[in-house]
């Protein structure tokens, strides 16, 4: 299992597309632009969507394949992963013959998608320990305390093999209807913490609005990992819109660096 680099950038996502921010990247050609731009900037790596001819959100095959080794290509020693979300387009089997058929060598999966009831574990538990056997490492997605908990509870049933696990929580929301707040985080790790030395977890965070900074800056003094960029936030610290994804990651890397911190 290869680690989570300090800064993942996350510039497309599911949602968002060029009305919203004309340096959102949409096409394969604009992510390879912006992952160059926000590798000179600091980031160690992507969290990468693919897009239809459309601009809507897809899982499919075979532009997925491209991008990877487009990445792989241009970034050598980059950290990539993909995702499998469902977006309210796919469902769990989609999601499984995704992940199986590409056979990532990083992707993130959210328990609530993947596992959206008792009915779909045991498909969920033949993915996660074929994901096992075949080194591709799931990234599970925890969006409330309620995920943290279902989440403890397949790895301790042994629905999720193995003692090394790599987690991303989701602090806020789109619409605001969730706020994300620093004061949250500790709270949301406290479940992963209580395992102790019986289970390692790699884990990161992302967050929504302007306060995607200062959420960002203390997941990395609490021992965290980042994930930015305008698939979830557009915003600087101070509330402008920002440039383009590189320049959210600049801020980032400036501000923790001169809190002394390491990214």
């Amino acid at each position: 299992m290869t680690a989570l680099p300090k800064i993942l950038v996350a510039p497309t996502g599911a949602r968002r597309g060029k009305s919203t921010h004309p340096a959102l990247p949409v096409t394969i050609e604009e992510i390879i632009e912006t992952c160059r731009a926000c590798a000179t900037a600091g980031a160690g790596g992507v969290h990468a969507h693919i897009r239809a001819d459309d601009g809507s959100h897809s899982l499919d095959l075979e532009r997925y394949r491209t991008l990877v080794a487009r990445l792989e290509e241009n970034f050598p020693g980059w950290f990539v992963q993909v995702t499998s979300e469902a977006a309210g387009r796919y469902d769990a089997a989609d999601q499984r013959t995704l992940i199986r058929s590409l056979k990532p060598k990083a992707v993130t999966a959210a328990i609530r998608e993947l596992v959206p009831d008792a009915a779909a574990e045991p498909d969920a538990k033949a993915l996660y320990h074929w994901a096992r056997d075949n080194d591709v490492t799931i990234q599970h997605i925890c969006f409330d305390l309620k995920d943290m908990e279902r989440l403890i509870g397949f790895i301790k049933d042994g629905t999720i093999p193995g003692r090394s696990h790599q987690v991303q929580l989701v602090l806020g929301s789109y619409d605001g209807s969730k706020v994300s707040r620093p004061e949250d985080i500790e709270p949301f790790i406290e479940p992963m913490l209580a395992l102790g030395q019986t289970q390692d977890f790699d884990w990161m965070l992302c967050a929504f609005g302007k306060e995607e900074t200062d959420c960002l800056l203390r997941t990395l003094e609490l021992g965290g990992k980042a994930r930015i960029g305008f698939e979830n936030s557009l915003w600087n610290r101070d509330g402008s819109v920002a440039r383009d994804n590189a320049e959210r990651v600049e801020e980032l890397v400036s501000l923790a660096r001169a809190s002394g911190l390491k990214v």
